[in-house]
């Protein structure tokens, strides 16, 4: 009976062809046979425990014990992320601090333009108002100081400072309607406030924005 099951064995061996490059699937039969085996004579067979073995520390497909580690790179990305979102807060936080200043300054020119509805002379009005003008062009000076530190972010960061610039170009054509009588254009806005420079202008939008839209109603009601 032993001989039967020996002969089993060996025609199972040289039928499977035992490798080291088989597979798993071409050696489940193998496996099969051992367990079909009586306890008595599988404990006989040769290389029983060795290839058993073998099998039991074989990594399986799909194991991800070999596979490349991508740690130290999400890492990397995420540190180069997190550096550029702390420069771009910083610069976020030094615009803003010009910002306070040119809306300070836009104020007290407001304030200087009420008193077109008294008794005061307009030029008398204009000259207070336009005090304020040296000071918002140093201020837009600054700020293109601020963004020229990062080339070609110009829209990146416009929206800190739309608002207020349509209403300091919206005060700015007041006061050159009162004074001549027309519209003030473009280039004349851009022109008192110093902002002729290619890389940091009036925006087209601003302008048409503070003329059509926010316009005082002083000047309608003139």
């Amino acid at each position: 009976m032993q001989s039967a099951f020996r002969n089993a064995y060996h025609f199972t061996l040289s039928r499977y062809n035992l490798n080291p490059n088989s597979t798993v699937l071409q050696l489940v039969p193998v496996i099969s046979t051992f367990s079909l085996l009586p306890s008595s004579v599988s404990k006989t067979l040769p290389f029983r425990s060795t290839l058993i073995a073998s099998f039991s520390t074989t990594p399986m497909a799909g194991d991800d014990s070999d596979a490349p580690q991508t740690f130290p790179s999400l890492e990397k990305q995420f540190e180069k992320f997190r550096v550029q979102l702390e420069d771009s807060g910083n610069l976020r936080e030094r615009i803003r601090a010009v910002v306070l200043e040119i809306e300070s300054a836009t104020r007290l020119m407001q304030a200087s333009l009420l008193f077109v509805h008294q008794s005061k002379p307009i030029p008398e009005v204009l000259e207070k108002a336009k005090a304020q003008i040296d000071a918002l062009k140093d201020l837009y000076s600054k700020l293109a100081e601020v963004i020229r530190e990062c080339p070609g972010q110009y829209y990146r960061y416009h929206g800190d400072w739309r608002s207020e610039t349509q209403m300091v170009v919206s005060l700015l054509a007041f006061m050159h309607w009162l004074e001549t009588g027309t519209l003030l254009m473009h280039t004349e806005a851009e022109e008192k406030l110093g902002l002729n420079d290619s890389d940091f202008g009036l925006d087209v939008e601003d302008y048409l924005v503070a003329k059509v839209c926010c316009e005082p109603s002083d000047s309608w009601g003139l």
